[in-house]
């Protein structure tokens, strides 16, 4: 059957053709193939893949797209629809000439992918779809390309440009109950050297052909922070269940109140974007009070060693000097020596600040477990355990930090460098 075919009218139902690109110039991982093979069919649950790779490639393919699918379906709470059949190439010349369809085998000849469906409706309502993928055979092309065949097949929609094809990106580098950043290396290495993209730039986009592999890793990346940043992934999840089901949803009615938030956590999320990188453990705190010490009394905050920057809920002025002292001990992995919140020799496990105001941040600035500081500019204190970025998630311990004006009341004492834990909010000594 011909899906590119134009679709038969019907006096009850409609025809619609949707095709869905994957990027035509990404690099490609690729997978060794020491010789030609005639394409064979391989079977699973949910999947008939013909291929020309190897028997063994094949299954491990099969495995892949198996583990992504339900990973996804359980994700949208939607069983797949249906059997999604693939065509997954290595070698275009061993395949008989007219087997492959014609968008389909120049797709793979750009060594990119595609993804042809086509949906019988009744009014609005999709009664039946069938999704037919094209991938060239590399690492991730088939998987994401399968995402799209999921959400075609289940729902008869994909939803808009930014979202389905930033949530094909997330499928093919889904991990179980692993919400760390997987993409390929090619992909971090663009981002963190480019001037970022911004968020209206990636929802206003409207192109369906013709993309590249650098906008799919922009929406892969707003996808990805969205659905797993703590302040934003439960509002995330219904919105694309809206698109996909064709309900009038959309991002501005759904976060806009807090569009300054998530472009302050997307910019910082791809200033420090990495392979492991935690989005949750690095979710900002905008509930958090704030005040300025006051009376000689001190403010007290629980800083962990697993997350990024933590409200400290104190202001402060470069105008005036601050006393504190942090109490505890944390290590920076569950096999590493404990430490205080001077850290180790090198400036790793140290305690340090930075300045939040008007959704800027001033330079950290090292502090430790005891000792004064003039911070370099008013504003918002967060502080965290000094670590790289994308190593936070096995770190442990917790540290109590007093922070006052310094001269004010009783002097802090010294660390006694045993856990605490204070209270969450700040609260006067």
């Amino acid at each position: 059957m011909s899906y590119a075919a134009e679709s038969t009218k019907k006096s009850v139902a409609d025809k619609k053709k949707i095709e869905l690109p994957g990027p035509s110039d990404a690099p490609v991982v690729r997978i060794p193939h020491p010789q030609p093979r005639k394409p064979t069919d391989f079977k699973s649950t949910h999947f008939l893949v013909h291929t020309d790779l190897p028997s063994k490639e094949a299954h491990e393919l099969l495995n892949r797209l198996e583990m992504m699918l339900g990973l996804i379906s359980k994700y949208w709470g939607h069983p797949p629809v249906g059997i999604i059949e693939c065509y997954v190439v290595k070698d275009l010349n061993v395949w008989p000439p007219g087997s492959l369809h014609p968008t389909g085998q120049a797709k793979i000849a750009q060594e990119a992918g595609v993804t042809l469906s086509e949906s019988l409706t009744l009014g609005n309502k999709t009664v039946a779809a069938k999704a037919v993928v094209y991938a060239y055979a590399d690492r991730g092309t088939p998987q994401h390309e399968a995402v799209h065949a999921y959400c075609s097949q289940t729902f008869g929609k994909t939803g808009p440009l930014w979202y389905s094809e930033g949530m094909a990106e997330m499928g093919q580098y889904w991990y179980h109950n692993d919400a760390g950043v997987h993409c390929h290396p090619f992909v971090v290495q663009y981002i963190r050297a480019s001037q970022p993209k911004s968020l209206s730039s990636i929802l206003s986009e409207q192109s369906i052909t013709g993309d590249s592999w650098q906008n799919y890793a922009w929406r892969w990346a707003l996808c990805h922070l969205l659905a797993n940043n703590t302040n934003y992934a439960a509002r995330f999840r219904p919105l694309g269940l809206g698109f996909l089901t064709g309900q009038r949803v959309s991002f501005a009615e759904t976060y806009g109140p807090m569009a300054a938030e998530i472009a302050f956590e997307y910019r910082f999320f791809l200033r420090h974007l990495d392979e492991g990188y935690r989005v949750d453990l690095c979710s900002w705190d905008w509930k958090r009070k704030f005040k300025e010490p006051s009376g000689g009394a001190a403010l007290t905050s629980r800083i962990v060693a697993n997350r990024g920057w933590q409200a400290s809920g104190v202001l402060v002025s470069p105008e005036k000097k601050y006393d504190y002292s942090a109490s505890g001990m944390w290590q920076l992995s569950k096999t590493a020596e404990q430490a205080t919140a001077d850290g180790n020799a090198d400036g790793a496990g140290r305690l340090e600040g930075v300045i939040f105001k008007d959704f800027e941040l001033s330079e950290a600035f090292a502090l430790g477990a005891f000792g004064s500081f003039t911070p370099p500019a008013e504003g918002q204190l967060f502080l965290r355990c000094r670590d790289e970025w994308n190593e936070l998630a096995d770190n442990k311990g917790v540290m109590s930090v007093k922070i006052k004006q310094a001269g004010d009341g009783q002097p802090l004492l010294r660390p006694t460098h045993t856990a605490e834990e204070p209270a969450e909010t700040a609260a006067a000594e």
